[in-house]
Order: C-alpha cells, then sequence, then structure tokens
C-alpha cells in the first residue's frame, strides 16, 4: 500500500521523537516495512522514516541502489531495514547536497560524518551493527534524524533555514504544499 509522504510545516510528527517499537516480527511489522519500501521507491527516494508517513514510530527504510551514484542501472536493490536504530560512531566529515521527501524541491548542502555506524534491531527483534561510508553514511544519519524529529534542514544556517521556511509558508498560502 502506497502511503502519502506528509510535508513539512503540515505535519507536527516531523518534529517530536518517535516512539520505539517493542513488538517484533508481527504481520503488521512485515506489512508495513514492505508499504514503506513501495512508498519510497514510487517517490523516488533512498529513505524513509516511519514519521514521514505519520507513523511515529522508530523504523526506517534505506536502499541506495537506485541513488544513480554509479553507471550500473540494473544494479540490485539493497533494501537496509533499521529498526531502533542509533548512530554509535562517527568518523570523518562529508558536505553533500541533501534533499528529503518531505520537504520537496529543496536541496542544500549539509555537512555529516563520511562513515556511520550503526547498531539496530532487525525485524525479529535482534541487534546488529552496520558501517556505512559517503551516500549510505549520510543516508543513516538522514533518516535517524527523522526518527530523532531533526529535518535536513535543521543542520543549515539560521538564515537558509528561515528563507527555506519563509518560500513555504508562501507555497502554502498559495495552495501549492499539502
Amino acid at each position: 500500500m502506497l502511503y502519502k509522504v506528509v510535508k513539512y510545516m503540515n505535519a507536527p510528527i516531523l518534529e517530536r521523537p518517535a516512539d520505539l517499537i517493542t513488538e517484533f516480527d508481527t504481520p503488521e511489522l512485515h506489512t508495513l516495512i514492505d508499504d514503506m519500501f513501495e512508498t519510497m521507491h514510487a517517490a523516488h527516494g533512498i529513505g524513509l522514516a516511519a514519521p514521514q508517513i505519520d507513523i511515529g514510530k522508530r523504523i526506517t527504510v534505506i536502499d541506495i541502489s537506485g541513488a544513480g551514484v554509479d553507471d550500473d542501472a540494473d544494479k540490485e536493490p539493497e533494501p537496509i531495514v533499521l529498526i531502533n536504530p542509533e548512530v554509535i560512531k562517527k568518523e570523518g566529515k562529508q558536505t553533500g547536497e541533501e534533499g528529503c521527501l518531505s520537504i520537496p524541491t529543496f536541496r542544500e548542502p549539509v555537512t555529516r560524518a563520511r562513515k556511520a555506524t550503526v547498531r539496530a534491531q532487525d525485524v525479529k527483534g535482534e541487534w546488529f551493527e552496520i558501517v556505512g561510508e559517503e551516500l549510505l553514511a549520510r543516508a543513516m544519519q538522514h533518516e535517524i534524524d527523522h526518527l530523532n524529529g531533526i529535518l535536513f534542514i535543521n543542520h543549515l544556517s539560521t538564515l537558509k533555514r528561515d528563507l527555506i521556511k519563509r518560500k513555504i509558508r508562501k507555497l502554502i498560502k498559495a495552495g501549492e504544499w499539502e
């Protein structure tokens, strides 16, 4: 099932921490994960956090295989599911353009760790660690920020953030921002 991706300034859920998931390996959880991947792919994203579909739970899905970072258009999907994730180690720095399905059309440079180690649970509740570099590290940090009520624009200067908010308010007033 495709969910509607909620947009910033129309969805307070995007700015508050999500709740821990405590029940694992349920049909509902499996369905949610499938639906999140379907929604993310339909929106041409590489990551989606549950708050972005108006579900206040600590779960995110990531698949950077379609990100156009290499010439292999037939690259196999690399689905990653992170439940109750936390970044436990960061190394180095990278600055790159970020966008967000909840803040469409706006893209800005954001500095994040070049390498990130994340501790999370899988669909059965088993803890694991995953290490990501470059784009995967960026995607994991971006999505975990969502679970903590933080948007990529929170990493921008106050001036840049206020400019984007003003532009969004104009779009809302014009009826062009649902």
